[in-house]
């Protein structure tokens, strides 16, 4: 039976003080949903099961290209990590990976599998890191990595991805997540064609080194580090990538790494139309990769990505089994209470996505419908799925306000005495 570091006691006397108002609010959805031919459980069966990866770096304290400002018990290392990341999965049940980024959370592997089972937890994808220069690094990565103009950097570039798969398979992880800064910030600093060249060879490497059962995620973004260019800056070029390197090879879409006004649902079709949907870094944005919670800014976008992903989901689409996972950066709130809302926020709305009448929908589209195509999409948007995503956590032995369960604990203070304080003053996200 794993560990519990949040009171088991303290939970259910929570739960206690709130179930009675729940269970009535659950019954009066119920019934409401009823008349819409749903069955409320069965859409509370399937959250139940709905889960999202937690980042390793997101249990810390974020920051911005100026500044950095810890907060109180910053995690010290990956097994501080892990325990912050036990906390977010008992009291919402929805987290049960954790997602490692090498070299940030290099440690002997069996370490981290007794570290993460002690809690019941296991790995998600591994993450490598050619976008800054680690401690004792021999070659720098500030003009590039894998797309580097000098054989040597690459090289070691692929080798540190190769390294990544093989801590993940000790872990137990199924996939790699591969990112990079490489691009230019001015015209004529590099050959756009060679560039692009050298980094499809040096994934081609990588992806030789997969394990038969594994994954290879590539993630594009438009800008930053380098804002000129951008070595995979859309999900066009991503999709070419996951096409060259094989049918292990899929695309990872971050909802910040896109154009302003960039139709993020339709990309997620495309993608599983040809089958190279890889999975997410679910975040929100209002200016550019902003690594906001997600679904603070635009909770209707979320859902609608969510209304791609459940159709495929109904439909059976062939090769469909995203990835999922949150990925931001919280500067100005508690990292765990963050986390925990954005992964109900994820579950909100894939509930909301499994109220769509796709009947309805499907009819409405036939006849060129426009007003009640669309009415159809916000009447599953507006239907209010709290007590759902409460009831799922309360059946499966979470909080049903995870955030007031958390505060009661006293998590933060606790750790924030055991923890040594960080300085501030630094720039960075980590």
């Amino acid at each position: 039976m794993s560990e519990s570091i949040i009171s088991a006691d303290l939970v259910d006397t929570d739960n206690a003080a709130r179930k009675a108002n729940l269970e009535r609010d659950y019954a009066s959805l119920g019934e409401r949903l009823d008349r819409r031919g749903i069955a409320i459980d069965a859409i509370r069966d399937k959250v139940e099961k709905f889960a999202v990866a937690i980042p390793s770096w997101g249990v810390g304290t974020g920051g911005t290209r100026f500044a950095r400002f810890p907060g109180a018990g910053e995690p010290r290392d990956i097994f501080d990590k892990i325990e912050d990341c036990a906390v977010i999965q008992q009291l919402t049940q929805a987290t049960p990976t954790v997602s490692l980024h090498i070299p940030w959370d290099k440690a002997d592997p069996n370490r981290l599998k007794q570290a993460a089972s002690r809690f019941g937890l296991g790995f998600d994808a591994m993450n490598s890191n050619t976008f800054s220069d680690a401690r004792d690094q021999k070659l720098s990565y500030k003009f590039g990595s894998l797309s580097h103009a000098d054989a040597g950097t690459r090289r070691q570039a692929v080798e540190h991805n190769l390294e990544c798969i093989e801590i993940g398979r000790a872990l137990g992880s199924k996939a790699l997540t591969v990112w990079i800064g490489d691009g230019s910030n001015f015209p004529g600093q590099v050959n756009f064609a060679k560039a692009f060249e050298r980094y499809l060879d040096a994934m081609k490497e990588i992806y030789a080194g997969l394990p038969a059962d594994w994954k290879l995620f590539s993630e594009h973004k438009m800008y930053e580090p380098a804002f000129y260019s951008t070595v995979v800056q859309d999900w066009g070029t991503n999709y070419m990538i996951a096409q060259e390197l094989g049918d292990k090879a899929f695309c990872l879409v971050d909802l910040g790494h896109h154009a302003p006004n960039v139709n993020i649902e339709m990309i997620v079709s495309r993608l599983i139309q040809f089958k190279k949907l890889g999975g997410f870094h679910f975040n929100d944005s209002k200016y550019g990769d902003d690594d906001l919670d997600a679904g603070s800014i635009d909770p209707y976008r979320l859902f609608l990505v969510f209304n791609e992903l459940v159709d495929a989901e109904l439909s059976g689409a062939e090769g469909f089994d995203p990835a999922h996972m949150l990925d931001q950066s919280h500067n100005v709130t508690d990292p765990i209470e963050s986390l925990m809302l954005s992964a109900a926020e994820v579950q909100r709305a894939y509930a909301q996505a499994l109220l769509v009448d796709r009947k309805a929908l499907e009819g409405f589209q036939d006849l060129n419908d426009a007003l009640m195509a669309t009415q159809t999409l916000k009447a599953a948007y507006r239907t209010d799925v709290e007590p759902i995503l409460a009831m799922a956590r309360l059946k499966t032995g979470g909080a049903i306000d995870p955030v007031a369960a958390y505060r009661a604990a006293g998590y933060r203070t606790k750790v924030a005495a055991e923890r040594p304080a960080v300085a501030g003053g630094s720039g960075g996200i980590v």
